[in-house]
């Protein structure tokens, strides 16, 4: 009798890695191997996607922070168009050629240019930061249940810290169902998102267009005049920041930078049949990040002027109330399936951010952790009350890694640089992507914290005169953040490979 013990899919299945690099290796379906032909999907499927992913319950909140903030009607109608064009054009001409030419997850090219101790460190903080994100947005399809049930959402501007017990159970009943979705996976989250995604924009739409009235609106002949004197007044709201021009443009721009300039959806246009499908994003940005801020902002100004006539000494214009008074309940149900469309996909990419940096955990698993951590963030007020501030630090932080992908894909064959350094030489860190990524962000946060924080004062007196005299801007600070990461990444590169060159042997 034979003592040959054949292994079964079980023994496979349970068979421990000796360490955790391996064991990220053996992640291929989600990060190695390149999207087969036959997967490719076409223009319509792009569309869909960023259509339904960016009406979404964000702009509820953004565009009601824009008219608190102060902005004017120029600001607004201006800095929002550029704002969003330079969104479009950073997807189609820097995310989508890359991502069509590699056809990898963004995991995966990190890996190859960063090594996998930087992956791992970017993945988990990455799923942290969209669990964040996702428990936004639960945060606002719970306004809409509570509103009709006569429950008060939490106000932080009033110095509410803590929602109701009824509330954060309500909460977690509106989280619970998005994580079970979320764990149905990709499939589920796609048709649910093309049932409820296009009426949304008619829903916010017509709720402004019912709104007008009550601002004094009589027609197009004095709706420019109004939106001065009664929307985007130029005045920002009692302990809220003064917005302009330019921070219209870095809000649009930077909201989603992490996933265009710093190519987080090339996991996304890695199954585009054509980099042309980049443009796309037009769609997403013109009608949800446009066309959605406007017309929620008008919302809000005309909830708040209601509130104020009727002599209520704190508005709180949430999502709910402000989607309630313009459309009614048809506004409750678009709040409450908007806060779903964009929490539905950011939980998935959380759980598959997670497994990568905890491989031997399953998916569904991973998932419904997230889904923990997104409702208990759903339960922190502060978090949608600093949201666009939260958006802010996502893009500029996440962004740098992306910048090296790209750097590394166009620049260094050009500079007689070996792509894929880390991954050619078996390191398990990059020191030059280390020193870009934290170098990057380090500087562009003390350059804006020393005027923001009476304790980080004292580094005006270290700096030179132009640099202690730079009144940096949150919003205004991705330009400078991505050169930046890209010179530091380039120089580090340069130092690096120049004492341990790449041999024509090890490039094949």
């Amino acid at each position: 009798m034979s003592t040959e013990t054949q292994s079964t899919p079980a023994s496979v299945h349970t068979r421990t890695k000796s360490t955790l690099i391996e064991r990220l290796d053996a992640l291929y379906e989600y990060d190695r191997e390149p999207v087969d032909e036959n997967k490719l999907q076409g223009w319509w499927t792009f569309i869909a996607m960023f259509s339904s992913e960016h009406i979404s319950g964000t702009e509820f909140v953004l565009g009601t922070l824009l008219v608190m903030h102060g902005v004017t009607a120029v600001d607004v109608f201006g800095g929002l168009a550029l704002g969003n064009l330079l969104a479009v054009l950073s997807w189609a001409f820097m995310c989508a050629p890359i991502a069509v030419k590699e056809r990898l997850t963004i995991y995966w090219q990190i890996r190859k240019i960063a090594g996998p101790y930087l992956t791992i460190l970017y993945s988990g903080l990455f799923a942290l930061i969209l669990c964040l994100l996702a428990g936004s947005m639960v945060n606002v399809s719970t306004t809409a249940v509570t509103l009709p049930l006569h429950i008060p959402s939490p106000n932080y501007a009033a110095g509410q810290t803590v929602p109701s017990i009824s509330w954060i159970l309500i909460a977690i009943g509106v989280g619970t169902a998005i994580a079970v979705l979320a764990v149905l996976g990709f499939e589920r989250l796609a048709h649910f998102a093309k049932v409820v995604a296009p009426w949304m924009p008619f829903v916010f739409l017509a709720g402004a267009i019912s709104s007008l009235p009550s601002l004094g609106v009589t027609g197009l002949d004095n709706f420019w005049q109004i939106a001065n004197e009664k929307i985007w007044t130029g005045a920002a709201y009692p302990g809220q920041m003064q917005y302009g021009f330019w921070h219209c443009v870095g809000l649009a721009w930077l909201c989603n930078i992490a996933q265009h300039m710093g190519m987080g959806d090339v996991t996304i246009f890695r199954y585009a049949r054509k980099w042309q499908m980049g443009f796309c994003s037009a769609f997403g940005m013109f009608i949800g990040h446009y066309l959605a801020w406007i017309c929620s902002g008008v919302l809000c100004a005309a909830y708040v002027h209601a509130q104020t006539a009727a002599g209520v000494a704190d508005p709180n214009p949430t999502p709910g109330n402000i989607a309630m008074f313009g459309a009614g309940y048809a506004g409750v149900v678009c709040v409450l399936l908007a806060g779903w469309t964009t929490a539905n996909p950011t939980l998935y990419r959380a759980g598959l951010a997670f497994q990568v940096a905890t491989p031997n955990w399953r998916r569904w698993l991973v998932t419904l952790v997230a889904g923990i951590l997104m409702i208990i963030t759903a339960c922190i007020p502060a978090v949608l009350h600093y949201l666009d501030r939260i958006v802010a630090y996502y893009g500029l932080f996440f962004m740098p890694l992306g910048a090296f992908v790209f750097i590394d894909f166009w620049l260094f064959p050009r500079l007689g640089l070996a792509r894929n350094y880390a991954e050619r030489r078996g390191l398990l860190i990059s020191w030059p992507a280390a020193v870009g990524w934290f170098g990057s962000f380090g500087i562009c946060f003390l350059l804006y914290a020393k005027d923001r924080y009476t304790s980080m004062a004292w580094i005006n007196k270290h700096l030179p005169l132009f640099l202690s005299h730079y009144k940096a801007d949150l919003f205004l600070q991705v330009l400078p953040a991505w050169l930046i990461a890209v010179i530091l990444y380039t120089l580090c590169s340069l130092i690096q490979q120049g004492f341990n060159p790449i041999s024509q042997e090890q490039t094949k």
